[in-house]
């Protein structure tokens, strides 16, 4: 049987979902900046070549960055809630040990 998870409670839920919109929100803002700082090393460096190369430039860095705080953001709010500690861990020990072996 599988343990109560902390996101199962709504105002739990409502908080950690919270807490990363707020997060999502801050990368955004660091995300615009850091692509000002591209565009206008980009211009300083090369002048205006193609608004093509801009586009570009801008597009992959909005969406590295974006996906990396999407993701880590899920990892924090997995790992701050709790929710990792509600799995079940059907294989126990014998998993750990053969790991252990590995490395």
């Amino acid at each position: 049987m599988t343990r109560h998870s902390p996101l199962d409670d709504p105002q739990t839920a409502a908080h950690a979902w919270a807490r990363y919109r707020w997060l999502m929100k801050l990368m955004f803002g660091i995300t615009s900046v850091s692509v000002v700082i591209a565009m206008a090393f980009l211009y300083w460096r090369n002048g205006f070549v193609s608004i093509h190369l801009y586009i570009a430039t801008a597009l992959g860095v909005t969406a590295a960055m974006m996906l990396m705080a999407a993701l880590m953001g899920l990892v924090f709010l997995s790992s701050g809630t709790g929710h990792d500690e509600a799995i079940e861990d059907r294989l126990g020990d014998e998993a750990r040990d053969a790991w252990d072996k590995l490395s």
